[in-house]
């Protein structure tokens, strides 16, 4: 049976690879611990936000759903992860904000459908990344969600996926793009797999009512890309996939019309950065493109690259990670949450062109940063506030969401030890360290304040630097806005 709400206190995502961002009024990002999907479909009045799945066998899919203890059914049933992936019956949740479609073609032959339906495990035999996508890019967005996979296996960046402008691409020079006929005794060419995996998601997006039901418009907002275990072989692959993976992202933001399309790529599991040989190789030239640590500054806000050796089960990409389902969820998530965070430092707008070539709504003014320091300091601020307003019995029963409990619990006492005390709707009372809360539970905890101490333009602006430096502008220049000119001033000097 599945374990009641609450007791997840003792499970706080303890393989957790990213900064909570909680996506709602109360904080600045998306939380480790996702609540249940709430059944209700997305407004279609607004164009779907397509995401492009691209890869090999692992984006394709070996992850195992149910039965024995890797699968994804046992860690929600027994290990308490993923819980937004089943609800309080045991039975899995569905998303209707998001639509799932995998399609699959080889080379230049025809493609076929191999799923359509809305974001659930139920019915799916084994899955890719895209249950840990789907879910943390639709809790950030407003929009319909399309996320739309299109690969199949066996197939290498350096040969069958290789973009057009890479040195040696033999495919159709003409857009859009697909396979062009092959030569008399020819049985593949350089790209043919690229071709074939970009025409058939294009001509899903034609018919793009039947994969997403009373939808008219979409944007392509973004790309994910998971793969590099046939680099690892012969024929230089490995030593020319960074030139070819910068060409990848460049070649499918042109092919798709999204010029400034977002792009999160994954490593493989079994790959350790610096560590040599092919596998190192590939996973050196990944994190190269990474945004954040990596050498192409263009690539500064719109890719990222998660590093996903820390929370693989095991086993290597050539193997399918042993069919570990956690394997898969874990990359999905990091790969969701780094694409969710892209999505919301723009604003959660995705800045990428509409079918009609229309550019969105223009990106907000990027987020500052505050110093390790500077945060400890605001963090030690936010804990003498907090056992002030509880010294003078000013805590109030006000519910706020909690990275460690998929229901709101309510602050009940705050002390100078660092010990907070929540109270969830049951009435049990938890104590948990302030130091041991993510950086989402303390911006949390900083609009509580401001809503506690409504006269205090200081706890305004407190709240506004959380939510900065979690990345969202929009949120954070309307508590400063609130705050007034003394304490933004006051507080904008925490920023480096």
């Amino acid at each position: 049976m599945r374990r009641s709400r609450m007791t997840v206190w003792s499970a706080v995502c303890c393989w957790g690879v990213a900064l909570a961002m909680i996506g709602n009024a109360w904080a600045a990002g998306i939380p480790d611990v996702l609540p249940d999907p709430d059944g209700k479909p997305a407004d279609m009045s607004k164009p779907v936000k397509v995401f492009i799945l691209m890869g090999q066998s692992n984006m394709l899919g070996f992850g195992t759903v149910s039965g024995g203890a890797k699968s994804v059914e046992h860690a929600c049933k027994n290990e308490n992860k993923y819980p937004y992936l089943i609800d309080d019956d045991g039975n899995w949740t569905v998303r209707k904000d998001v639509r799932n479609v995998r399609v699959m073609c080889s080379g230049g032959g025809p493609w076929s459908t191999h799923l359509n339906q809305w974001l659930s495990l139920s019915g799916n035999g084994k899955i890719g990344p895209e249950h840990g996508i789907g879910h943390y890019v639709g809790h950030v967005l407003g929009e319909p969600v399309l996320i739309l996979k299109s690969c199949i296996g066996n197939r290498s960046l350096g040969w069958d996926l290789l973009p057009p402008g890479a040195d040696g691409y033999q495919g159709n020079p003409e857009m859009p793009r697909k396979p062009r006929p092959l030569n008399a005794g020819e049985k593949w060419y350089a790209g043919l797999q690229y071709d074939g995996d970009v025409r058939a998601a294009l001509e899903v997006l034609e018919d793009l009512g039947t994969y997403y039901p009373g939808a008219k418009d979409y944007e392509v907002a973004g790309f994910f890309f998971w793969q590099g275990a046939k680099d690892c072989g012969g024929g230089g692959s490995a030593d020319n996939y960074e030139k070819n993976l910068v060409q990848l992202i460049k070649a499918l933001r042109k092919d798709f019309n999204a010029p400034d399309g977002l792009f999160v790529c994954a490593t493989m599991g079994n790959g350790i950065k610096g560590g040599g040989g092919a596998a190192g190789k590939v996973t050196d030239a990944q994190l190269a493109v990474d945004g954040l640590n990596g050498k192409y500054p263009e690539f500064k806000d719109t890719v990222r690259t998660f590093y996903s050796n820390p929370v693989s089960m095991g086993s290597s990409a050539n193997g399918h990670y042993g069919g570990h389902g956690q394997t898969y969820m874990n990359v999905g998530v990091g790969m969701g949450k780094a694409m969710a965070e892209l999505l919301v430092a723009r604003g959660a707008s995705g800045g990428a062109r509409s079918s009609t070539g229309q550019a969105s709504a223009p990106a907000q003014r990027p987020a500052r940063s505050v110093s390790p320091d500077k945060m400890a300091a605001l963090d030690r601020a936010l804990l003498s506030t907090l056992v002030k307003l509880n010294d003078a019995g000013k805590l109030d029963a006000t519910p706020i969401p909690l990275s460690m409990t998929r229901a709101r619990v309510s602050l009940v006492s705050a002390h100078a030890d660092g010990t907070l005390s929540f109270r969830a709707a049951s009435g049990k009372t938890v104590p948990f360290a302030f130091e041991k809360l993510t950086p989402g539970d303390h911006a949390n905890l900083a609009i509580l304040v401001s809503k506690l101490k409504p006269e205090s333009g200081d706890a305004k602006g407190m709240a506004a630097v959380y939510m900065e430096s979690l990345g969202q502008v929009g949120a954070a220049d309307k508590y400063f806005g609130d705050a007034g000119a003394t304490s933004r001033r006051k507080m904008e000097k925490l920023f480096d």
